[in-house]
């Protein structure tokens, strides 16, 4: 909690360095972005800093409201994070938030030695000693968009609209339209990968969406991924041409930068994903998404706003966020199969046709 002393703290400081410490993973980095357009509201003429992890650092380039990216090398050594740690104390910061509240970013908030330090209730592994106080109700069950928009409620500007601004090049919007211009103009995006085995829906259950969505509504797929995901991408394009000959589908899995990847996905006209990071960034382009959440949950982890269909498994342990499924025998993985492709194209059918109906366990 936020005591009356800190708050009376913030209100006599002339606050001119401020940092954010969020430095992973992409999902919550996209969800977080709309903070700095509230530190530009609230403290206009102070410097912002954002300690980001070295892979995500792109998508934090250029943004019109950030003066300067620390990038936390996780697997730097000593050299990097005791390199970061001395930036963080040479930084002289008036305010800090740290947004992500696990061991490694407690101690960046410490280093810190700032007069107000400020974090979210869901912080563990002691990270919440760092801080003076924590922002109420934001605690692990809350929604992470709502989570990072406290930070706006306590500096009294949650009445804004978030902006998840993304600085996207020239070049990479051109590369982009020329992609684009080649597909048509009805192009539906896939995203069949993620970390957690529990996050990733078949890909057998893919093919059978982008079938669809090229078979009912003429569309044109895409699917995009990191690099370690191109190889599955390229089995997930196999299948989908298996049961849709004459179809297009292009593989730009690896092929794209997070800047180009956010091109990408402003210019569809839905991405149909697993629970991920390229969820977030579609929805903060404006892009309707179809989500399939397995073992997260839809309320937790969904994007905020927009038109997307978000689809859930029904199983007793769904949403119970594992990482790797507990369960052995007929249990292990049910609720990857218990979300048939049928639910996935009746909700890609709603987002290109609004006049279809809601689909089961979907929240718009």
């Amino acid at each position: 909690m936020i005591s009356d002393r800190i708050a009376r703290r913030l209100a006599e400081t002339d606050v001119q360095r401020i940092a954010v410490i969020k430095p992973s993973a992409l999902g919550d980095v996209v969800q977080s972005l709309p903070v700095l357009g509230v530190l530009a509201e609230r403290f206009p003429d102070a410097r912002v800093s954002w300690v980001i992890a070295e892979s995500l650092s792109e998508l934090v380039a250029d943004h019109p409201h950030l003066d300067e990216s620390l990038v936390y090398r996780r697997r730097g050594g000593w050299s990097a994070w005791r390199r970061l740690l001395g930036e963080l104390r040479s930084g002289r910061f008036d305010l800090v938030f740290d947004l992500q509240g696990l061991l490694r970013t407690g101690l960046m908030t410490r280093a810190t030695g700032a007069p107000i330090r400020i974090g979210l209730e869901s912080s563990r592994e002691g990270a919440g000693w760092a801080c003076h106080g924590l922002l109420e109700d934001t605690g692990r069950t809350v929604p992470a968009h709502r989570r990072y928009w406290r930070m706006a409620e306590f500096l009294g500007l949650g009445h804004l609209e978030p902006d998840a601004t993304i600085a996207i090049p020239s070049s990479e919007r051109a590369w982009s339209d020329v992609m684009m211009r080649q597909l048509g103009e009805n192009v539906v995006a896939l995203h069949a990968g993620s970390r957690w085995e529990t996050k990733r829906w078949p890909v057998e259950q893919f093919a059978a969406v982008g079938a669809h969505a090229i078979r009912e509504h003429g569309a044109a797929v895409v699917l995009v991924g990191s690099s370690q995901e191109r190889i599955p991408a390229a089995r997930l394009k196999e299948l989908i041409l298996a049961q849709a000959p004459g179809g297009r589908v292009e593989n730009l899995a690896g092929q794209t930068g997070l800047k180009k990847l956010a091109a990408v996905l402003e210019s569809v006209a839905a991405l149909v994903t697993n629970d991920s990071g390229p969820m977030h960034l579609a929805a903060a382009m404006g892009t309707a998404v179809v989500g399939v959440f397995t073992c997260t949950s839809a309320r937790r982890s969904g994007p905020p706003g927009g038109r997307h269909v978000l689809v859930e498994t029904g199983v007793a342990c769904g949403g119970s966020y594992h990482k790797r499924c507990p369960f052995r025998g007929d249990r292990h993985l049910a609720c990857l199969r218990d979300v048939p492709a049928a639910e996935a194209c009746r909700g890609l059918d709603r987002l290109l046709d609004p006049a279809q109906p809601i689909v089961r366990r979907a929240v718009a």
